[in-house]
Parts: C-alpha cells; structure tokens; sequence
C-alpha cells in the first residue's frame, strides 16, 4: 500500500524557503481563508535556528473531515528557493505536484509553472509575491473570494491604502489564476466550519492558563516555550495579568514562588535550558509548601541541543528535579483541548496540594494548530484558609496538607523558611520534627492519587496490539491507529497518557489484555517507558523511538508499526 498516495477530499500542501521570506505570513493568512470557506485545517512548521537563511517549511493539511496531525504526504510543494526540493525530496512522491517560479521548478516531473514574482511585479512590485501565492492555493482549493479579501486586508492592515489593495488585488489575480490551473482536488466545504476557530498549542496553554486565574507570569526568553510567555503578555491588560520578563530563570521561578506566596497565581514558560537553572527553585517550592506552575517547551538537549526542533526528552529532567524527596504532577496534554483544560487544572492542584505542577508540552505541539469548535469548561479552585493569631502554616494533618495563608488575610503571621521548620515555620534541627515533616509532605501523594487523570484508550476495546505514549504524539498516533485497522486489519488501540506522573495504575491492565505492547515516545532512552516498568514492574521493553529533531507523520507510525509487529510474529512462529 502507497501510504503517501493522494487521499479524495483532502490536500496536503508544503512551502519551502528561506527565513525572511514570508513562509508564516502565507501559512497565518491561507489557512484562515481556508477556514472561513468551510475547510478544516491542520498546520505544523519546521523552521532552522537563523535569523535569515537557511530553509524552513511549513505543511498544511485542508481537508472536508477534521484533521488534527502531520503526514509525510506532498500534493503541492511551493518551493520559493534553491534549496526546497532537495531538503524535502524524500517526501516528494509521483503524484506530487510542484508548483512554483520557473527557475525553482524547472526539470521536475508533475511542474506547474507559476511565475508568482513576474505577477507580483505586474502590481507595482516583487514583495506582493507571497499574496499572489495566497491566491493561487485559495484557487486551487475552492476558497471563497471574499474570504480572501477579508483576510488578506487584515493582515496588512497597518500599512497604508495603496499596500493593501495591492495585495488583494495581486491575490485576487492569483485567486483566478488557481482556479484556472485544472488541479482536481475536490473539496466538500461545510457552513459549520466557518464559524469554528483556528487555535495553536501555544494559544491553548496560554488560555488554558487564564482560564485557570493565571495573574502573573514571570519568564526569560527561551524557544519555544516563549509563545507562551508572549502570548500572554500581548492578553495581559485584557485579564490582568502582571507581566515580568526576568533578569534570568532562576529569577523568574523566585519571582513566581513569591507571587503564589502572596495569594497571585503564577506560572513560569521555559525550556529544557532554562529550566534546568530553575531547578534550586524548586526544591524551594517542595520545602515551604508554596505552590508553582511550570509549563516547559520541550526541545532536543543537552545543552543548546536543537533549539528550534522537537523532542519529548526531559520527562525525566521534571519528574527527578531539585533535591530532596517532594511530591509533584506532571502533565502532557496531547491535544489543544487537553492543553486548555490541563494548564488550567495545574494551578488549582498547584494551589490544592501546595506543589511544583509541570505541563509538558514540545516544539511540534506548540507550533501546530487546527480548527476547534469550543474548549471545556474549567473553573478555579481556591484553596487559601484566613488565618487566626495561632495560624500554624505547616501543621501536621492527616492528609498531609497544611492549611495555607497568604499575608494581610487573617491575623496570623505567615511564615515559611527554606529550612526544615516546624508546624509554626520555625527553624529546627530536631529528627522528630524532621521526620514528621518529610512524611507530612509526602502523605499527600495518597491523595493526589485520587486526582491523577486517567489515560485514555483510541481505537477497539477488545485490541490484540497495544501502543502507549504520552504527551503530543496522541493525534498521529490515533489517525496511525485508524489506517492500521482499515487498511491493514489489525486490532490494535492506543493508550494515551496525558498525565505522565504520578502514573495512573490502570495501566496493568490494559497492558495484561494485550499480546503486544509497543511504548511510542519521541526521545532515545524511552523515559516513559521505564518510567511505567520501574513503579509497576511490567514489561514495557517494545519501544517505537525517534530523537532526530523531527516529530512523527502518520505514515511513519504506520510503517514502523508493521515492521515491529512483523518481527514479533516471525518470533512467535
């Protein structure tokens, strides 16, 4: 079977070329116009650590069902420079169509010249290019003209009268131009799609972030896990938010201990570079019971690694970070719903349990979007006592969790000491009072059992084959999952966690109904798997493993799944 052949009622296009030349502002404005003309979308982008240069891309998916993961497949490949078809020939197949200026797509079988710069001059200048691009995809797929207009005006809404309608005249010719080229790519639009809305991972988690009463965040710049931070930052003044932007990480997870400590609700964005500098900090937070949020970007280390590329490598850097024995959560949404209503349960069970609550998410989540009907519903939890004059911040209780006060709510004197203290927060050496407050703290875990999220299961109930994974792999994985049903008659499901630590121990039994468990994780040791065989002592060996930078396509799932199961049942023979 062909996987990258062409599928009815869909379109997968790639944009080839150098930063600097305009790639996001095609992406941002020809899914809208997709969108807006009844089309689900689906976009993911690649882009090299450089300000100019280099070759980035970005795939887009539109399609009349709802798409929600990357694939391999090319139907039409832009390429806008020299470099474009060699970096992406791989994944050029027969049916691909390259469509493009003369001097780029010359000599290439299936080329459809279109000579967007000598159109774009024809409207006063070259730099119109990438909205004769715009028009000439909206053609190809039937988008609706005024949809076109709409957005194209929008985008370059700040610049003068005469600008603006030279794009969208130069869009409009490319609008006619695509109509006109005799690509049969059939697409059904549909009227409810109009009115859902385009929504990126990033997006996700800072909304999910408000939606959970996010007051303050304090952040240094780090990829990619700064969308976060600017996203609200640019949301601050609308919802209150205090902004920082921090000397350095370790001053800005200071900073966030002391926002919760003062009753605000604070989180930090950052990446694997950053958060390793935060790790003094919390240790910090396990020690005075002081609640914090950490969304952390994953990308591939150590050190400076791949900065602009994908891996879900430091699950184990936030499951084993600071000193000392503490409880956490750890979760790792794996869709944009999940990313709204996780980051929003992380600050209350930050708050509840007086705890570090990391939200895991990775380059390809956060620079990955697609349409969204409606997130769930949230609510805040608070979890702040008023306090009298014999307030006893760490008092011992039976559940472990001591009543917390903020300053000025009360009476009390809220105090916390970075050293080990006793239930009124004074200093102490005592190996009694050492020992009670070590298993006062870790007595919450019992309950914070009862609040783990349960993983969830794609595809049949009664499955012969099992694959487990975590995190931002959850959607090509489940459309994986689909094909390898359809098309190859497997009976095979997926487990998907969403919450990484502590491990919901419902896993035993899916994996003892299974004849094949295969872990899928986007890193080289497989941490997630260990993880689950060192807590619940099961077999977990089958690993699908990919840390080249790059996220997994549906086809790849596909493909190495059926080379696995093939080995296992030559095995088996």
């Amino acid at each position: 079977m062909n996987l990258r052949r062409k599928q009815n009622g869909e379109v997968c296009i790639v944009l080839s070329g150098a930063a600097g030349q305009g790639i996001q502002t095609v992406e941002h404005v020809f899914t809208r116009i997709a969108k807006d003309s009844g089309f689900h979308v689906f976009a993911t982008k690649e882009y090299m650590s450089r300000v100019r240069g280099g070759n980035n891309s970005t795939s887009i998916r539109i399609s009349e069902r709802p798409v929600k993961a990357y694939v391999d497949r090319i139907d039409i490949l832009v390429p806008l420079n020299d470099n474009a078809l060699e970096r992406l020939r791989s994944r050029i197949t027969s049916e691909t169509i390259i469509l493009g200026n003369e001097k780029y797509v010359r000599g290439e079988k299936n080329a459809l010249v279109v000579n967007f710069e000598e159109i774009a001059e024809s409207f006063g200048n070259k730099i119109y290019e990438n909205s004769v691009a715009i028009g000439v995809l909206s053609g190809i797929i039937g988008a609706q003209e005024e949809a076109l207009v709409k957005h194209i005006a929008a985008y370059f809404s700040k610049k003068s009268e005469d600008v603006v309608k030279a794009n969208v005249n130069a869009a409009l010719k490319g609008l006619e131009i695509g109509r006109t080229l005799g690509l049969k790519f059939e697409l059904t639009p549909s009227e409810e799609v109009k009115s859902h809305y385009l929504m990126a991972g990033y997006e996700a988690v800072a909304r999910g972030a408000i939606a959970g009463g996010c007051n303050f965040i304090s952040s240094y710049p780090m990829s990619p896990a700064t969308t976060v931070f600017t996203e609200l930052s640019r949301l601050s003044k609308e919802y209150g938010i205090l902004v920082d932007q921090a000397e350095d990480e370790i001053a800005a997870a200071n900073m966030a201990i002391a926002a919760w400590y003062a009753g605000a609700r604070a989180m930090v964005s950052t990446s694997g570079g950053g958060f390793a500098l935060m790790t003094e900090a919390i240790s910090l937070a396990g020690m005075i019971e002081t609640p914090i949020v950490v969304h952390l970007g994953q990308r591939p280390g150590p050190a400076t690694g791949l900065p602009t590329r994908t891996e879900q490598g430091d699950l184990n850097l936030v499951l084993y970070a600071g000193h000392g024995e503490f409880p956490r959560v750890i979760y790792a949404p794996g869709n944009l719903c999940e990313a709204y209503e996780l980051t929003a349960k992380a600050f209350n069970i930050a708050d509840k349990y007086q705890i570090p609550v990391f939200v895991l998410t990775d380059q390809y989540f956060l620079d990955s979007f697609y349409n969204v009907e409606t997130m769930p519903d949230v609510k805040i939890e608070r979890s702040i006592v008023k306090t009298d004059e014999n307030y006893r911040r760490y008092e011992i209780t039976e559940s472990g969790i001591s009543p917390r006060g903020i300053p000025g709510y009360g009476t009390g004197l809220v105090r916390v000491d970075s050293d080990e203290h006793d239930e009124y927060g004074h200093i102490t050496e005592s190996a009694e009072v050492r020992k009670k407050m070590v298993e006062k703290r870790l007595r919450k875990l019992n309950l914070i059992l009862e609040d783990t999220v349960p993983p969830k299961l794609f595809g049949p109930e009664n499955y012969d084959y099992l694959l487990v994974a975590w995190g931002s792999t959850q959607l090509v994985l489940k459309e994986a999952v689909e094909l390898l049903n359809d098309e190859f008659g497997l009976n095979i499901a997926l487990l998907h966690f969403s919450q990484v630590y502590p491990v919901h121990p419902s896993i035993t039994g899916f994996i003892e109904k299974a004849k094949k468990t295969i872990f899928v994780e986007g890193n080289a040791t497989g941490q997630f798997a260990n993880l689950v065989k060192l807590v619940f002592g099961v077999n977990t060996d089958e690993r699908i493993l990919k840390y080249d930078g790059f996220p997994f396509s549906v086809e790849e799932i596909v493909e190495r799944v059926l080379g696995v199961l093939g080995e296992l049942r030559k095995g088996d023979e």
